[in-house]
């Protein structure tokens, strides 16, 4: 074990220790939900990283995910053309790519995955998966089935996964929903995974797998952030209790798949809106940030760059060195996962994918943790997304999730990172996990 592996490992708790310093009552902690929380994700990293069969389950599952996304990239070809094929790709006719653009080659394969996945639901295949993962964590962690379950399905799917526990929303504790929101801020749904894999697959090959693994490490990881930083006070009505997912099933895999694709729409034309008006408002503060920090360079003769991307920079670069990455890399890393929590995880890939192809970001262990760092919808717009969203399924508890929505979204971003520490523990220079 090298150095920075160590310091990886020592950032766990790190974090941890950040989480607590900040926590609502730092005295009555679920030192099993903790324990369990972080020895799962220690457990499952070490199978994929070390030992050989979960390395080769590892590759099998990136292959299989790239083979299914070339699958779902056949209709946007059929669309657009050229305009969908990915650098470096050649057409049937012989034509060239254009270059990577996101509308016509990432955001398509969304409406296949989302119909994918329903597909995967009305065939029962979802449900057992989604209920394997919560009774390991009900059982091992001594938490409630109900933000258990919920934890588990955002291993999968999006803010949708409040859905699975609708009959439990109203009489959840201040707790169980921190958790349910930090879960799924801290986690991304299977149909945008398409979109990080589209903006990195060039640079690196094995992205998918690793995007697969962050997200099953993720959930495990928001559980522990989100018991430090708001622990349980009351009694859950599901503590300890194995719950069933709830959803209305279509009547045909016809159904399925038409809901799905429609499904799939919605969430483009969301993270459409999305991108366009947050990239435009920091684009308005950083012009005014430019414009005051302009006039304080020349009275106090120093050269700086106001923006928000440098300032959220200098916030995260203690975070960033503890999370073990190679020390020429920490201030890009910095900035890359310092920008995630205002412009959204998609412009940060995308920013990852800028400084690779420019060789900025040096050493592959770099690439790995800011991969693992960057895989979650930890940032402020999500957040307003999944308080409204399980507002909307229970109005009686709006008030209660506003008021622990920032909080949920510093356990989720705090997971985020805790993720990423877990995989540069097990992560080795030579390792076959990272292919250039």
């Amino acid at each position: 074990m090298e150095v920075q592996n160590l310091i990886s490992f020592a950032g766990i708790f790190v974090l941890m220790g950040f989480a607590w310093v900040f926590s609502a009552n730092r005295w009555k902690m679920n030192w099993r939900a903790i324990v369990w929380g972080t020895a799962l994700q220690l457990i499952f990293a070490f199978f994929v990283f070390v030992v050989p069969v979960g390395s080769a389950v590892f590759l099998y599952l990136n292959n299989l995910a790239v083979r299914v996304m070339d699958c779902a990239a056949e209709g946007a070809l059929f669309l657009f053309g050229r305009l969908a094929l990915p650098p470096g790709a050649k057409g049937k006719a012989g034509e060239e790519s254009l270059g990577f653009i996101l509308a016509f080659q990432a955001f398509p394969t969304i409406i296949f995955f989302s119909a994918l996945m329903s597909i995967l639901y009305y065939c029962n295949i979802m449900p057992l998966l989604i209920r394997a993962f919560a009774r390991v964590f009900t059982r091992l962690m001594r938490i409630s089935g109900a933000e258990s379950l919920c934890a588990s399905s955002n291993i999968f799917v999006g803010v949708e996964s409040a859905l699975t526990i609708r009959p439990y929303l109203e009489r959840m504790t201040r707790s169980e929903l921190c958790t349910v929101l930090a879960a799924g801020m801290a986690t991304v749904s299977s149909n945008i995974l398409a979109v990080y894999v589209f903006s990195l697959r060039q640079y690196f090959p094995t992205i998918a797998g690793h995007l697969i693994s962050a997200s099953v490490l993720s959930a495990p990881a928001a559980i522990v952030m989100s018991k430090i930083l708001l622990p349980e006070s009351e009694t859950p009505d599901t503590l300890g209790v194995s719950v069933k997912p709830h959803y209305d099933r279509e009547n045909n895999v016809l159904e399925a798949i038409i809901n799905g694709a429609n499904a799939g729409v919605r969430l483009i034309a969301g993270i459409v809106a999305l991108l366009v008006a947050v990239l435009g408002l920091v684009a308005a503060l950083d012009w005014l940030l430019g414009a005051a920090g302009g006039r304080l360079n020349a009275l106090a003769g120093i050269h700086f760059d106001w923006s928000l991307k440098e300032l959220l920079g200098y916030l995260f670069y203690p975070f960033s060195w503890v999370l073990g990455v190679a020390s020429a890399d920490v201030g890009i890393v910095s900035r890359i996962i310092g920008e995630r929590a205002i412009l959204t995880e998609v412009t940060a890939y995308q920013d990852l994918a800028v400084a690779l192809a420019q060789g900025l970001v040096h050493h592959p262990r770099s690439v790995v943790i800011t991969t693992y760092a960057l895989c979650g919808f930890a940032h402020i717009p999500s957040m307003a997304i999944f308080v409204g969203g399980v507002a909307a399924l229970a109005p009686s508890r709006t008030r209660v999730l506003a008021e622990v929505g920032f909080r949920a979204l510093v356990a989720a971003t705090l997971a985020c990172l805790m993720t990423a520490c877990v995989a540069g523990t097990f992560f080795t220079q030579g390792s076959v996990l990272f292919q250039k």
